[in-house]
């Protein structure tokens, strides 16, 4: 199962958090670093999270629609 961590964006619905994962990477030709993001919706409960939260995610079963995620530990603020 894949793991990846990131920053809390947001917290408005019940049960979910996005959470946007950020990456770099160097492109293959010009060789300069290119950053990339990608927001995931993840599944929490009995975690105390706020905005701009550091966490770790897993990927997991489809839980709906949109969240395959669920939020395992806080890392930091």
């Amino acid at each position: 199962m894949r793991t990846m961590s990131g920053k809390v964006t947001s917290l408005k619905r019940e049960k979910t958090a996005t959470v946007t994962v950020s990456r770099m990477w160097q492109h293959p030709m010009y060789k300069k670093l290119v950053k990339r993001s990608k927001k995931y919706a993840c599944h929490f409960e009995g975690l105390d999270l706020k905005e701009g939260d550091l966490v770790e995610i897993q990927e997991s079963k489809p839980i709906s629609k949109t969240k395959h995620f669920v939020i395992t530990k806080k890392v930091g603020k």
